[in-house]
Formats: C-alpha cells, sequence, structure tokens
C-alpha cells in the first residue's frame, strides 16, 4: 500500500498564481511605435519573480528564460495582462509559466501575445539555494503542465550537451564546404 507524502510542505498551484496587469503608456513604445520587447521581458521576470517567490517563501532569482517568442504587436493604449503559475518544482528550482494578453480597451479585442517559461531558484539570506515546498497538482492542466515542464527540462539538457559539441572545423577547407549554399562568402 503507498502512502501519501508528508503534505504540510506542499503548497497549491492556486497558492501562488499571480496576475500583473498594466496599461502600455507611449514611454514604452520602440522606433516602430509599439511596445518594446524589453518591456514585456522585464514585466513577464516581475510575474514569474512574485509567483515564485510566494510559492517558495524566500527570495527568487532568475536562472534562464525558455523560448519567447512574440506572436502579436502590442500596441500602446492596450492593457497587458501577464498571468504567471508555477507548473514544476525541483528541489531549489521551479518553473513558472507565463501567459501574456493584451486588451484594446476600446475595442475589447483581446490577443495572446507570449507564453514563456522561467526557471527560477530560491535563495536563503546568505544567497544559497534553499529547498522549496512540493507542488499539489490539484486537475489535469496542473499536471499536464508539470509532466510538459519536466519533459522541456529534459530536451533543454539534450540541447546544451549538443550546443557544447559544436567547434569551429579547424580545417580552413572543410568551412568552404560548410558554408556553401549560405549567404555569406569568405574573403
Amino acid at each position: 500500500m503507498s502512502t501519501l507524502p508528508d503534505t504540510s510542505s506542499y503548497k497549491t498551484v492556486r497558492f501562488s498564481e499571480t496576475t500583473i496587469t498594466e496599461l502600455m503608456i507611449p514611454s514604452y513604445s520602440n522606433f516602430g511605435g509599439k511596445i518594446h520587447g524589453g518591456i514585456l521581458l522585464s514585466l513577464m521576470d516581475k510575474v514569474a519573480y512574485v509567483c515564485a517567490a510566494k510559492h517558495a517563501g524566500n527570495y527568487c532569482v532568475t536562472a534562464s528564460i525558455d523560448t519567447v517568442d512574440f506572436l502579436q504587436l502590442v500596441e500602446v493604449g492596450e492593457l497587458v495582462s501577464l498571468m504567471a503559475s508555477v507548473n514544476y518544482v525541483g528541489h531549489t528550482s521551479l518553473v513558472v509559466g507565463i501567459r501574456v494578453i493584451s486588451e484594446n480597451i476600446k475595442t475589447n479585442v483581446i490577443k495572446h501575445t507570449n507564453t514563456s517559461y522561467f526557471t527560477m531558484v530560491a535563495k536563503d539570506e546568505d544567497n544559497k539555494p534553499v529547498q522549496i515546498p512540493g507542488l499539489i497538482l490539484e486537475d489535469k492542466t496542473h499536471v499536464r503542465r508539470f509532466i510538459e515542464a519536466r519533459r522541456r527540462k529534459e530536451i533543454k539538457k539534450n540541447y546544451k550537451q549538443e550546443i557544447d559539441k559544436i567547434v569551429m572545423p579547424a580545417d580552413y577547407a572543410l568551412c568552404e564546404q560548410l558554408l556553401t549554399g549560405e549567404r555569406c562568402f569568405m574573403a
């Protein structure tokens, strides 16, 4: 007969769910008149921190960000909402999933603009990693997100191993061969 874990050191996903909403003002725009991607990244980092810190009960730092795809432009005057939840927990790190939407407050048109995953690490007062509470998965969506986050973590590890294997060929002739068909030339 299996025993359930001591749930006193676990928290629900709902406990730390966080939403930040902000009006996009002209000073947030880029040279094209649209909201600068860096503004959105900063807001995503902020909501990831709040969500992670609520779950961990400690200060948290951003360790990595898995792909950030800008799916739709965000306009000045739109209301941007960033919704964050803990998708996965390890011992000292956790993955926060973030969904970003923008709303035109005149037309009520809502656009999904970004989805991203931030890996955060909990730190103690001495800046050392500290163990975080486990995660209580209350529904199928939470289970799916946890499993998907674990799989992304595995893929990321394999990807890093492959990247570490990239080496510039010592043979200049091989370099020319590798560049055949590319939009460049060696002078």
